[in-house]
């Protein structure tokens, strides 16, 4: 290779390789500045937060593609040899992606029939949690122990959620359980009482102490009593705590596991 021949290259298609990476440079960081201008306001659009995060993430991905295929245009490549390419590798890409267009389109549907919101508190699977965002591809959930988890979309549209959430208020159960010896008409008016104490319960539907079951070793009662769900855990801590004082202060024994052994 002649200096003629590197002079050539640089004037013709090294140019337009330089001009290409100019442009893919300015597209992203333009797309850096829209994102972080979008951000700055997305709190001001009168917009909810699942469907805000959806379309954040949305729009990222077409910024870049809309960067990327003008760069390549810039550089020479005709759009129409980019969108043959696309078309003749079109079966091999959705093979290689299917995971990642099932999470698009499970993104889709949860932004469509919303099982799930921004906030609210679920199960799904074995993970439990606060939705923080839902994306285009993933779903994060925050557990309890601040740990974040992000959901496959495409999963979420095949696995049973749980919503605590929804409904605004949650059921409460409660099982104290007592000796067979304990004088039933006592432990009726302890639980009754420290149903009363409890500040936090909703009046509907009413609280109530109803004998569960006979079980082998103990007379299981439930306390059954409704609270708004964000007093759900507070409550449930409490209401144990306080039951468990109430009926050793009254001299009920809660038993252990016993069996009786008969020989002959």
């Amino acid at each position: 290779m002649n200096w003629e021949s590197i002079k050539n290259f640089f004037t013709t298609a090294g140019f337009d390789l330089l001009r290409g990476l100019l442009t893919l440079v300015i597209g992203l960081f333009l797309v850096h500045w829209v994102m972080k201008l979008i951000g700055r306001y997305e709190d001001k659009m009168k917009m909810e937060p699942t469907l805000r995060g959806f379309i954040k993430n949305l729009v990222r991905i077409l910024l870049y593609v809309v960067v990327i295929m003008t760069a390549a245009n810039t550089m020479g490549i005709p759009m129409t040899s980019i969108i043959t390419l696309i078309g003749t590798g079109g079966v091999a890409v959705s093979l290689a992606m299917q995971g990642v267009l099932g999470n698009l389109i499970g993104g889709f549907i949860l932004l469509l029939f919303k099982p799930i919101k921004v906030g609210e508190y679920v199960r799904i699977g074995d993970n439990e949690g606060t939705v923080k965002a839902i994306g285009a591809f993933y779903t994060e959930i925050a557990t309890f122990d601040n740990r974040h988890i992000n959901l496959p979309n495409g999963t979420l549209t095949n696995t049973a959620i749980v919503n605590y959430s929804r409904e605004g208020t949650r059921r409460l159960d409660l099982t104290f359980s007592v000796s067979y010896e304990s004088d039933m008409d006592k432990v009726y008016e302890v639980l009754n009482r420290v149903v009363s104490e409890e500040k936090a319960l909703l009046s509907d539907p009413a609280p109530s102490v109803n004998l569960l079951k006979c079980g082998d070793s103990s007379l299981d009662f439930t306390v059954r009593v409704w609270v708004k769900t964000e007093d759900y855990w507070p409550v449930n801590f409490r209401m144990l705590d306080n039951g468990k004082r109430a009926l050793d202060q009254a001299g009920i024994s809660i038993p252990y596991p016993q069996m009786d052994v008969h020989m002959k």
